[in-house]
């Protein structure tokens, strides 16, 4: 799973050195002026009106409903990704606005103030305020085979799938274009215009980031990339497998900083932890970080073994985003942010 580390490494077991959690939300068309200017809330009712709507999730199952959702409640990072279709939710559940009431890195474009909130931490799902909203699906995307939906707390799920069929996007074990496919066909299937202009000129700047990567990964193979992320008493160190961005990055060619095998084994093949005394253990060129609301961000590290690493001194940390958000559009800069790291990088490791 991805890198929900700090807080969900602990309480789930399986916090992805990159990895994730999560599940619920209803989505709804609400047709305020931003939303008729995207699109989003004519999609989906046009949608609504087309007859019978089925759609094979990666678990498997078919969902069968006798018309495209409306009332659609997703995980935050999925909410986010159909939101840059054209699609918008009545409810979201995972992290969705700061301590500060802005917006969390994973909801991307969507204004929270208009959202409802079913729960924006760990282990919170508002069962009420979910059946309140009339949900016709729940959607989140899975961080293993087992078919878990992120962020759908395992104490009351049972409660909650009673409510509302489910579909599960896997971001397990799979490289990022294969996540965003599912994402786009899911998108399409709810009346998003995936031929619109936008859409097309997003898929084909994704496509030209990823050669671009590619490019700067053979021209510079001696550059070592690490994926880290920080706790206050732990420095996780991802491997390249499992999580969808690091899987890519490395068929691209990236030159990723691998784990012990033992300890990628206690991880479930995730993560190695560390303790700050020994977080240069790897030697890294550069250094990508979990940019999670959830994660201490390179900025307020103030370890002193830290500061002393030599990607940390030559200035070459970077964000890394471990649960993206599966539109081309948002999944570009996170492909061109490691190719221009890449081309510019100092050899310090």
């Amino acid at each position: 799973m991805p890198n929900a580390r700090a807080t969900h490494l602990s309480r789930r077991g399986i916090l992805a050195a990159g990895g994730a959690l999560g599940l619920g939300a209803v989505l709804a068309a609400c047709g305020d002026d931003d939303a008729a200017k995207s699109g989003g809330s004519d999609a989906t009712k046009a949608a609504a009106k087309a007859g019978p709507w089925t759609f094979k999730d990666d678990r498997g199952t078919t969902v069968k409903l006798g018309k495209t959702p409306a009332n659609i409640v997703a995980f935050t990072g999925v909410a986010a990704a159909l939101f840059d279709y054209g699609i918008e939710v009545k409810g979201v559940f995972g992290p969705t606005t700061t301590k500060d009431g802005k917006a969390d890195v994973q909801a991307g474009d969507m204004d929270v103030s208009k959202l409802t909130v079913l729960g924006n931490e760990w282990g919170q799902f508002n069962i009420e305020k979910y059946a309140g909203l009339a949900p016709d699906v729940l959607i989140s995307t899975m961080f293993d085979t087992a078919g878990t939906l992120w962020y759908v707390p395992e104490e009351s799920k049972d409660k909650i799938l009673k409510l509302a069929p489910s579909v599960g996007v896997s971001v397990y074990d799979r490289q990022m274009p294969q996540s965003l496919e599912r994402m786009y066909a899911l998108a399409e299937s709810l009346g998003a215009d995936v031929k619109s202009p936008k859409t097309v000129e997003a898929k084909k700047k994704f496509e030209a980031a990823a050669e671009r990567l590619r490019k700067a990964a053979k021209a510079r193979p001696e550059i070592k990339v690490l994926a880290g992320s920080a706790s206050q008493d732990i420095f996780y160190v991802s491997g390249s497998n499992l999580s969808i961005d690091l899987e890519y990055f490395k068929a691209l060619g990236v030159n990723i900083v691998e784990p012990s095998a033992k300890a990628l084994k206690a991880s479930g093949g995730w993560f190695e932890n560390l303790s700050w005394e020994n977080v240069d253990k790897y030697p890294a060129d550069i250094i990508i970080m979990d940019d999670r609301s959830a994660t201490i961000q390179p900025a307020d590290i103030t370890e002193a073994t830290w500061k002393k690493l030599p990607a940390v001194k030559a200035g070459q940390v970077i964000a890394r985003t471990p649960e993206a958000i599966l539109s081309y559009d948002k999944c570009t800069p996170i492909i061109e942010r490691l190719a221009e790291a890449i081309e510019n990088a100092k050899k310090v490791a």
